[in-house]
């Protein structure tokens, strides 16, 4: 028929790109098992990828096999990730994309497999494994290296977007907190600031990355702060945004001394409702959040707060925040005074977890840092403002640059290492 051919074209092309995929696929670690339902709207058909540790296998159309993963996007975006013109971390955060199930799942697809001409994928999803705990690492970009750290309840899926844009120059590294997203959940380990900073370093170590720019938000940057104190050789600079410094005031330390984090092995859950009130209180501006996106994490939170190691970690790592010592020997504010590397506090006007009214107890005891003050900004700010968040990330992290307290280059740079 006239004009049937056109039509076909970017049909055939991506039923050749989804027959190539168990050809370019790296494999994956021992027991993986996940099924990916691929959706191209435009076109009107379906792929589903059943992808194991030993191969991937490829049908069109869908089965009644249950999917992990829904993604849904169109022919030329869907032909782009293919070719490795887009991560699927900018097409999600550019609308081009949306995923059901397991984000990490989601996330990871495309690391899975090698781009054309046997280029290495442009994200790698994997399990970093230490001698504390099994660490889930999202991996991009190249040149010196940067690790990002979530807050208290959120993932490695906080940064996504703020990853993708420093990938283009570092390796990034967004991890999931030991407890927390994908990584385990030891029901005996202490969920300290020393714990987490401990863990981080061994990420680093495993990866083989011997200094890094650090940027944690919330509970991340006070394991930031902690990585900077007890090894400040392993730091370029450190990006705090709404850091959890201690509390000056602790009304209820009595009270939340006698909690136990053990209560939340038993099992117990918290409604849809309770979970998304509190995701959207994190905001000033809630019209910035794209809704799609809130539904994700309130599913993510749920899901690993539904696990007794989540809750154990939840709860045991709330309280060690609550109860951080802020003054006197060993406390939180004299130790910042010891911080050497060049720091940048981030707050927000309507942080209503850490006000920004902490930023005098930095500007005291730790006066040589910069401190900026985000109006009309709420408590994670690399979401609400991640263009915002990124150019401050940039120019802050030039300037330690050319300052000479660079993360060297990694030795072996690009994702195949």
């Amino acid at each position: 028929m006239p004009g049937s051919a056109p039509a076909a074209t970017p049909l055939l092309r991506v039923e050749e790109a989804f027959r190539t995929l168990p050809e370019r696929y790296l494999g994956a670690a021992e027991g993986f098992d996940a099924t990916y339902q691929i959706r191209l709207g435009d076109i009107g058909h379906t792929w589903e990828v059943h992808c194991t540790t030993h191969g991937a296998r490829v049908r069109k159309g869908a089965t009644r096999r249950d999917p992990d993963v829904v993604i849904g996007t169109d022919s030329e975006t869907w032909l782009r990730l293919r070719q490795g013109e887009l991560s699927g971390i900018e097409a999600f955060g550019e609308r081009r994309l949306y995923a059901r199930g397991n984000l990490d799942l989601a996330v990871g697809f495309e690391g899975m497999f090698r781009l054309p001409d046997d280029r290495p994928p442009l994200l790698r999803m994997h399990d970093v494994r230490t001698k504390g705990a099994k660490i889930s690492t999202l991996t991009m970009g190249n040149g010196p290296d940067v690790v990002m750290i979530h807050g208290l309840g959120g993932a490695k899926s906080s940064f996504f977007d703020n990853a993708a844009a420093l990938s283009d120059r570092y390796r990034v590294h967004a991890v999931d907190l030991p407890g927390f997203g994908s990584s385990c959940k030891p029901a005996t380990a202490p969920y300290t600031a020393r714990y987490f900073a401990d863990r981080i370093v061994e990420v680093m170590d495993a990866l083989d990355v011997d200094r890094a720019h650090l940027v944690g938000n919330s509970m991340g940057g006070r394991v930031a702060i902690e990585v900077g104190l007890r090894h400040p050789n392993r730091v370029g600079g450190l990006a705090l945004l709404c850091p959890a410094v201690a509390f000056v005031k602790r009304e209820y330390h009595p009270i939340v001394r006698m909690l136990r984090p053990e209560f939340g092995l038993l099992p117990h859950k918290l409604t849809r409702g309770m979970v998304e009130s509190t995701f959207w209180s994190l905001f000033c501006d809630p019209d910035s959040i794209d809704p799609s996106m809130a539904d994700i994490v309130v599913e993510e939170f749920q899901r690993i707060y539904g696990t007794p190691g989540g809750r154990f970690a939840f709860l045991a790592a709330a309280r060690n925040i609550y109860l951080d010592k802020p003054f006197g020997r060993g406390g939180f504010y004299p130790r910042l005074s010891e911080l050497s590397a060049p720091s940048l506090f981030v707050w927000g006007t309507h942080d209503n977890l850490i006000p920004a009214g902490f930023k005098r107890h930095v500007e005291r005891w730790l006066p040589r840092a910069d401190q900026i003050v985000l109006e009309r900004c709420g408590h994670v700010p690399q979401v609400e403002r991640p263009e915002q968040v990124n150019g401050l990330l940039d120019r802050f992290f030039g300037r330690v640059d050319a300052l000479g307290h660079a993360p060297a280059a990694p030795k072996r740079v690009g994702l195949a290492a």
